[in-house]
């Protein structure tokens, strides 16, 4: 079993102002590979919901994250955008944004790699997912992660995200 946990934002409020020195942009062409291992470093022994199924190989669970971000930045049926933290052409988080519909845009995948960690590299990240989600005439924005992932909820927090569902997901092979 797992859980799913949703948050949402009012794009009507103010959005928070953005910390000085890093540079977020949309990815560009040829990026893709840069985006996949900074997923590959970030999601390593992540629990997400792939890992709570005991019978699927942990290696692979890891991988559908990276092909996932590599997909992210090839077509825009998977991802209508993907923001990236550029510190002098490295490459050191990355953001993918949807629309759910007209009234609302989600984060989808994000990541920041673990050697620039700590930085305000993903408050800076989400910031800009919120300039963009509103440039897009969104009202909302959503976000979800694993229950567990307690770091992420407490930074959606202070950008003023509030829970908003949750989904219990029950894990079952019937050949068992």
């Amino acid at each position: 079993m797992d859980v799913l946990v949703y948050y949402a934002r009012d794009l009507r409020l103010p959005i928070p102002e953005e910390s000085d020195g890093i540079r977020i942009r949309p990815a560009n062409d040829g990026e893709e590979e840069p985006v996949a291992e900074i997923a590959r470093a970030a999601f390593a022994g992540y629990f997400g919901h792939y890992h709570a199924d005991r019978r699927l190989d942990p290696k692979k669970a890891d991988e559908v994250y990276v092909s996932w971000a590599r997909r992210s930045c090839l077509s825009r049926d998977v991802a209508a955008e993907v923001l990236v933290a550029d510190d002098g052409g490295l490459l050191r988080g990355f953001l993918t944004l949807r629309r759910n519909s007209a009234e609302e845009s989600e984060i989808v995948l994000n990541a920041v790699a673990p050697a620039a960690q700590r930085r305000g590299i993903y408050r800076a990240l989400m910031i800009n997912a919120l300039r963009w989600s509103v440039a897009e005439g969104a009202a909302r924005a959503v976000v979800s992660t694993q229950l567990t992932n307690v770091a992420v909820q407490k930074a959606w927090t202070r950008l003023g995200f509030e829970p908003h569902a949750s989904y219990l997901t029950f894990h079952r092979w019937f050949d068992e």
